[in-house]
């Protein structure tokens, strides 16, 4: 893995915002390919993101291609699947997703593609999960974008209280990266101090709620989430070309729950390194095998169709 090559599958708002936030920093990453189920969606954003190159901060080469073009990134990005139509509910969404993705893994594997699988695509706990047992890579080679924006809400929220650089806040949400997430308040503080004594308990689950829920608030405003998820992911990717060996909340297998969730984990050039083994309070136990049993039922609820 040395060509620093990132291949985008899903040139949507997601996966174009995500390759606008590549070429707009200097990062690791020399090459983006970008492939779409719409051949001529993915061709005209590779245009229009070529044409940023001559005042952008550094050089990416910039292309258009097919799932045979995997065989020598190092990174394969999904941001690709169904989106929820009125009336659908997540299940049947996710039942849709995952037979996407099972066609999807098995054109990148037959390229011969031997990196990394960065999982974007909601419910993206489920669809990592099924992209480790699709491709049959190791489990430190598949990651999803896990709880890294939540958490990122999260510290930008507490900041905002603390009239502190979110930078100086340390704090998770973790669990599913949807209704059954929480925040690890027991293990949360800003230079040594605890959170908990800084600030009073109503305005701790406020916050929480806010971090919950505030997707919901953007997509009723917007119609989609993308700007945060695009600088989250590309933070990931930084994470992974650079060997940075730094903590965030990606989402990877966990061989105790047999599921994938946002969880504390090192993160370097060798993919999802080490989970941290985190003491959570009693009750943010119970709270993490909640988030845990909504996973699991969703993971068996696709098992009958594959």
């Amino acid at each position: 893995m040395d060509n620093n090559k990132v291949m985008i599958v899903g040139t949507g708002n997601v996966g174009a915002s995500i390759a606008f936030s590549l070429i707009n920093q200097r990062t690791a990453v020399n090459e983006i390919v970008l492939t779409d189920i719409i051949a001529k969606d993915a061709e005209g954003e590779a245009m229009d993101l070529r044409d940023a190159l001559a005042v952008a901060p550094s050089y990416v080469k910039i292309s258009n291609g097919t799932y045979a073009d995997a065989r020598d990134c190092d990174v394969v990005v999904i941001t690709a699947g169904a989106a929820q139509k009125p009336g659908e509910t997540r299940m049947e969404l996710l039942k849709k997703n995952v037979n996407i993705l099972k066609g999807m893994i098995e054109q990148i594997m037959a390229s011969g593609f031997n990196g990394i699988f960065l999982v974007v695509t909601n419910p993206m706990d489920v669809l990592t999960y099924y992209t480790w047992k699709f491709s049959g890579l190791p489990a430190e080679k598949v990651i999803g974008s896990g709880t890294v924006l939540d958490s990122a809400r999260l510290r930008a929220r507490i900041a905002g209280y603390l009239n502190v650089n979110p930078k100086s806040v340390h704090a998770y949400q973790i669990g599913e990266h949807g209704d059954s997430e929480f925040t690890v308040w027991s293990l949360a503080d800003m230079g040594g101090q605890k959170i908990t004594e800084m600030l009073p308990v109503e305005v701790r689950d406020g916050i929480s709620d806010f971090v919950k829920n505030e997707a919901y608030d953007i997509i009723e405003k917007k119609g989609a989430t993308y700007y945060g998820i695009a600088a989250c992911v590309v933070q990931i990717l930084n994470c992974i070309f650079n060997d940075e060996m730094r903590v965030l909340p990606v989402s990877s297998y966990d061989s105790f729950s047999g599921t994938c969730f946002g969880f504390p984990t090192v993160v370097g050039r060798a993919g999802a390194i080490r989970r941290l083994d985190m003491k959570i309070s009693e009750k943010e136990g119970i709270k993490l095998q909640q988030s845990i049993n909504t996973l699991k039922k969703a993971i068996k609820s696709c098992e009958k169709i594959l």
